[in-house]
């Protein structure tokens, strides 16, 4: 086992405590993994485990378990509105975002005609690029691309002047990269896209674990959400306007719900795992330390708490890595999110993270799903590279063992 040490914050973050909290850390390992899914705490597990000791029966019945499980429906729709800044009733469920996004660009394609236009980013993980190409290409619309600035892996807002028009019908844009952890503009990008009457869809899976979100702020009119990246289940959601819902025709089975946001949602629910999400929830709502206020108000504390934190911790880990002459770190935005990509000379990224599991220390390498930019750095074909990301349980004992295995790579 390894000891583990943190700090706590000016916020009154305390990683000892936090970290108390996962049973999965008690095996001593580094996970550095947490851009590809965190891991779960006490209180979400037992969470699901006491939705399933009470039993619950479908929705719409009229006895006890199954108003139970209405009760989970709601009050989980409710959470996830706090989470980013919504309303529960425009807080559509599904097993996973990238299922969600097809759902969506199936039913915002349908509409699209030839000549119509949409704009894509290089930046995005393909979940948010491959659905709209494809509903696209099904339209006879036109896809335009932003793109990205290769050395600092920044998505200029500026450009979007130039890719908008009268026929733009919807802009897709990530709220942070999954693998260059870049946050781009997004307010000032979905700003152009209203201006000329376009729809906009900004995926929030990377940036939601690492900051406080406001969706309204950032001009989504979609805005999409994994509950497995922030301590939950795995569970997807994409919250929008409920007006704006109510304009959308999905397909549906007849008997199905027609009313929003359930019309969206197809089969019946995973409603212990639902449970486990309004746990999450509440679970990041008290990582910094405050019991005062409404949910939503201790969940912006708490994630500011959150982002103090990581980004301390961060520079710890950028800075090593910037200390090793045989590391080669991509990006360097001026706003991102705790999470770097990099090589190490004379090793393949496959091995590199071979090597560390051996040392103790989780992390991916390749190119994450991060399609269309790994491509535009060049890195795509030949094995992408290394990511190692941190999110609220991490400590300065994960970041030292980390650079310890890559410095015995030299």
């Amino acid at each position: 086992m390894s000891t583990h040490h943190g700090s706590v914050g000016d916020e009154g973050f305390d990683v000892t405590a936090v970290r108390a909290a996962y049973p999965a850390l008690r095996d001593g390992v580094a996970y550095l993994d947490g851009a590809a899914g965190t891991q779960t705490p006490e209180p979400v597990i037992e969470a699901i485990a006491a939705a399933y000791r009470a039993g619950f029966g479908n929705v719409g019945g009229a006895f006890p378990a199954s108003e139970r499980a209405g009760t989970i429906v709601d009050a989980c729709r409710a959470a996830v509105a706090d989470l980013v800044g919504g309303r529960p009733e425009g807080v559509v469920l599904g097993a996973n975002t990238t299922t969600l996004v097809y759902r969506f660009a199936g039913i915002l394609g349908a509409t699209w005609r030839p000549g119509d236009e949409i704009v894509l980013s290089r930046l995005d993980h393909d979940a948010n690029v491959r659905p709209w190409v494809q509903a696209a290409a099904r339209a006879g619309a036109a896809v335009r691309w932003a793109e990205v600035d290769p050395d600092s892996g920044e998505l200029p807002a500026g450009q979007y002047d130039a890719l908008l028009g009268a026929r733009t019908r919807l802009v897709a844009v990530t709220a942070a990269s999954n693998i260059l952890g870049t946050r781009p503009d997004v307010a000032a990008i979905t700003a152009r896209a209203h201006a000329v009457g376009a729809l906009t869809y900004v995926d929030g899976v990377h940036a939601t674990p690492h900051g406080p979100v406001d969706a309204r702020a950032l001009g989504a009119d979609f805005y999409a959400t994994s509950a497995y990246k922030w301590s939950g289940p795995h569970v997807g959601a994409v919250v929008a306007d409920p007006a704006l819902l109510e304009t959308l025709r999905p397909d549906k089975l007849a008997p199905s719900p027609d009313a929003v946001p359930q019309r969206f949602e197809t089969g019946t629910a995973p409603f212990a795992d639902l449970a486990g999400v309004t746990a999450a929830v509440d679970h990041l709502a008290s990582l910094g330390g405050t019991r005062m206020g409404t949910r939503r108000q201790r969940l912006l504390a708490s994630m500011a708490a959150v982002e103090t934190y990581e980004q301390e911790l961060f520079a710890t880990l950028l800075g090593g890595l910037r200390d090793l002459p045989h590391v080669t770190l991509y990006g360097d935005p001026a706003h991102r999110t705790a999470t770097a990509y990099f090589r190490v000379a004379g090793h393949t990224p496959s091995a590199v993270a071979q090597h560390l599991a051996t040392r103790g220390v989780n992390v991916w390498s390749g190119h994450s799903y991060a399609w269309e930019l790994t491509g535009s750095l060049g890195l795509r074909d030949t094995g992408g590279a290394v990511r190692a990301g941190l999110v609220h349980y991490n400590d300065t004992s994960d970041v030292t063992r980390l650079l310890a295995g890559v410095a015995e790579l030299a």
